[in-house]
């Protein structure tokens, strides 16, 4: 399998799901004892956040230009960006000229597949507000997105970085979403995009009148199919030596 570099940290409480999703993965696809080639590139999610509430996009670009540039020397050939928010920077990580999977082309692949012309966004405010992130890609698709009225998108935003991103879940603001998403199906959503790596924390189907597409496992899947193509080149790890009977 060709070696996946992950941009994590942002928040590091769904890089685990990352880590485990994708080793997860590799073993139902391969079996027996594999496991996922893969390496984290884990950030200070504060030093992130202070770059996004001034809307600093030009110096996070640069930063995670850097980071992708360190994952490709160390041998990484595929690239997930562990963030819906981030990938406002993906043209940034893509110059490093490795292959760079999109979360939102994730989600589009299955919203396209699955039938739906409208879909309902949940994310950071970051998110929902970026034409260019959901809206326009989906819109490629001939999929239309639907994104909460001012206060629900507050709301959202709110319970991702005061709660989630802290690992905090609290049932409150589970009811609370479920009202939100109740206003984007009654708005025409045949289905809700949960744009946030984290909101799998809190919003679950059986608690959804419409389906829901994850783009973490999404994007997980994605990524699968990228490093395990046909054409996936052997590692270029050197060999080692097998190791003795019975050792670990």
């Amino acid at each position: 399998m060709r070696r996946i570099g992950l941009l994590g940290g942002t928040s590091w409480e769904s890089s685990v799901d990352y880590y485990r999703l994708l080793n997860e993965g590799v073993r139902d696809r391969l079996g027996g004892s594999h496991s996922a080639d893969l390496m984290l590139r884990s950030v200070d999610f504060a030093e992130i956040e202070a770059k996004q509430v001034v809307d600093d996009w030009i110096g996070l670009g640069r930063r995670y230009a850097s980071e992708a540039g360190t994952l490709v020397t160390a041998g990484a050939r595929v690239l997930g960006i562990c963030a819906n928010t981030m990938h406002l920077v993906y043209d940034d990580v893509a110059s490093v000229g490795v292959p760079v999977i999109h979360v939102v082309d994730a989600v589009a692949d299955a919203a396209a597949t699955a039938g739906f012309t409208s879909v309902g966004l949940l994310g950071t405010r970051h998110t929902m507000a970026s034409a260019g992130l959901y809206p326009d890609r989906m819109a490629s698709r001939g999929i239309g997105v639907l994104v909460p009225d001012g206060d629900d998108a507050a709301q959202v935003h709110r319970v991702i970085y005061d709660e989630l991103v802290l690992g905090q879940v609290l049932e409150a603001s589970a009811e609370q979403l479920r009202g939100i998403i109740a206003r984007l199906v009654d708005r025409g959503a045949q289905a809700i995009v949960l744009g946030c790596t984290e909101l799998g924390m809190l919003v679950e189907q059986p608690l959804s009148a419409v389906p829901l597409l994850d783009s973490l496992s999404l994007h997980v899947d994605a990524l699968l199919d990228a490093a395990l193509a046909a054409d996936a080149p052997s590692s270029d790890l050197p060999e080692e030596p097998p190791l003795e009977e019975g050792a670990a």
